[in-house]
């Protein structure tokens, strides 16, 4: 069996990679790449199959994205090759912004409309495939947000919008006052992070049948590195697995532990290594069958199920 390669999110066209690519990473190394440096890690990652790129504003105290453009400019392909993905709202305090006093949230239309214009600049594009809103915002006022979107996909800025980290609620709510649907929720859910599968958020995503993204997908590196006594037990429990379908990095085995969940998840990568993003890739042919996929949650729960 292998998964399928790529995701729709509308009906307007727009699909994913069935894996992304983050790169929120991207500048965290002392020695920062350079145009050349980006443009070689985005051509390999789309030879992968791996064509869709996740960014905020944020990333890299707001240099990511300016970086990734750059690298953008000199890899020689085709727009319509790739989809970018960034989400806006939240605002650090930050010598890149000094007019922010304290971390906060910015739903309003001009600091929306403001970012989008911001992030095309940087990725040299003339398009966002989806934006997302960050975090839920409490003082957003859903009738103006709502607007703002509807605003920036009418002008052609962006394809299709989504939230990340929303409640069910939260995303209802903005979802309400939208003419067309929020396409998905980017929510953090791994092997050592099961809660989506009993908070409500995985169920909201089948009923109202759109593809949530998933951010930290390895547990922000602990599944490796980790010294607890839960990921002591998964990755056991992971290389348990991998034996019994002929070897496997246990990175694969954790991502298609995702990849099987109905509601059609789609792992958000952070490594930059095109080693460790090719072994991950080879999740797309694993497929766990059921009493594997309940050993890796008892693993991470340290119970069976009731």
């Amino acid at each position: 069996m292998s998964y399928e390669k790529r995701i729709a999110l509308n009906a307007r066209g727009l699909t994913l990679s069935r894996l992304v690519l983050g790169a929120w990473r991207l500048l965290n190394e002392p020695e920062k790449p350079d145009a050349g440096g980006v443009a070689r890690l985005i051509a390999a990652a789309i030879d992968l199959g791996m064509t869709s790129f996740d960014h905020a504003d944020i990333y890299g105290n707001y240099g990511v994205e300016e970086a990734f453009g750059a690298g953008l400019k000199r890899w020689a392909g085709k727009r319509e090759a790739f989809e970018l993905v960034t989400k806006c709202d939240i605002m650090l305090k930050s010598d890149a912004r000094p007019d922010n006093r304290i971390k906060h949230y910015d739903t309003s239309a001009a600091h929306i409309k403001a970012s989008v214009d911001r992030s095309l600049t940087n990725l040299h594009t003339d398009y966002i495939d989806l934006l997302l809103i960050h975090r839920p915002d409490p003082l957003m006022y859903a009738d103006a947000t709502a607007a703002a979107l509807e605003a920036i996909v009418k002008a052609g800025k962006v394809r299709a919008v989504g939230v990340s980290n929303f409640s069910p609620s939260q995303f209802d709510l903005l979802a309400s006052r939208l003419p067309f649907p929020l396409v998905t929720n980017q929510i953090e859910m791994s092997v050592l992070n099961t809660m989506p599968l009993s908070d409500g958020g995985l169920d909201h995503a089948q009923r109202l049948r759109y593809v949530p993204m998933i951010w930290s997908p390895l547990g922000g590196g602990s599944l490796f590195t980790g010294d607890g006594v839960q990921e002591q037990r998964v990755r056991e429990a992971l290389n348990a697995v991998a034996d019994e379908i002929g070897g496997a990095d246990i990175s694969a085995i954790a991502i298609a532990w995702l990849l099987r969940h109905p509601a059609r998840l789609i792992p958000v990568l952070g490594s930059l290594k095109v080693e460790r993003l090719t072994a991950m890739r080879s999740a797309l042919d694993i497929e766990l069958d059921r009493q594997q996929w309940f050993a890796i949650l008892k693993a991470s729960t340290g119970h069976d199920v009731a």
